[in-house]
């Protein structure tokens, strides 16, 4: 998924759709947190705090080392303009609302512009972020809903979002594909797979 993005950007022809592998990573990303909460609630052993933990510890140490690179790379690069646009996007990327910020202040992901933004790819990991800011709650609070309760709720958020996304595609295409209500029905998909509980085909080549 994050090769074909690379490849996209690389300006390879065969690659032109490339870009989709942001919507199979949100797929994945969805079931890999709702299989690894859902389990913990089964069991028992979910705590939001820790959860939350968890993420910090994943992504601070990373997003930190990100920061203070291109922030010590932008102040050598960029133009004092620039460089203070620069820091916004950095504070917005920190704080995991920059596909907010990058919706309100660019004309679009695909514009010219916007291959001068070095956070631009932050976008989408502040959507998965917000996402998972409200989801545990959402599965703590059906922990006593049978599996076809919880999985009829998630495919009526699921399709809800998917046709918020087509609406918005015509009048609002910056929004839509910057925003977590637009992008939630991709997230679903893989909550979706993650609580069916479905069988694991016999077959190694099916699997």
């Amino acid at each position: 998924a994050v090769l074909s993005v690379v490849l996209y950007h690389a300006g390879i022809s065969m690659f032109s759709g490339g870009y989709v592998g942001v919507d199979i990573f949100f797929v994945i990303s969805g079931f890999l947190i709702t299989r690894i909460i859902h389990s913990e609630i089964e069991d028992d052993k979910f705590r939001l705090i820790s959860f939350y933990e968890r993420r910090i510890r994943r992504l601070l140490p990373a997003i930190l080392t990100v920061c203070i690179a291109s922030i010590s790379a932008g102040w050598i690069l960029l133009t004092p303009d620039q460089y203070s646009r620069f820091g916004l996007s950095v504070v917005a990327s920190s704080l995991f609302v920059s596909n907010i910020w990058f919706w309100r202040n660019t004309n679009g992901y695909f514009d010219q512009a916007s291959e001068f933004e070095p956070f631009l790819h932050t976008w989408s990991l502040s959507v998965e972020e917000q996402f998972y800011l409200f989801f545990p709650v959402f599965l703590l609070l059906l922990r006593r809903a049978s599996i076809k309760t919880k999985f009829a709720i998630l495919i009526l958020i699921s399709f809800g979002s998917l046709i918020l996304a087509q609406w918005g595609l015509e009048d609002q295409a910056g929004a839509t594909f910057y925003l977590l209500p637009t992008r939630a029905w991709e997230l679903g998909i893989g909550a979706l797979l993650a609580i069916a509980k479905l069988s694991v085909p016999k077959s190694p080549r099916v699997r």
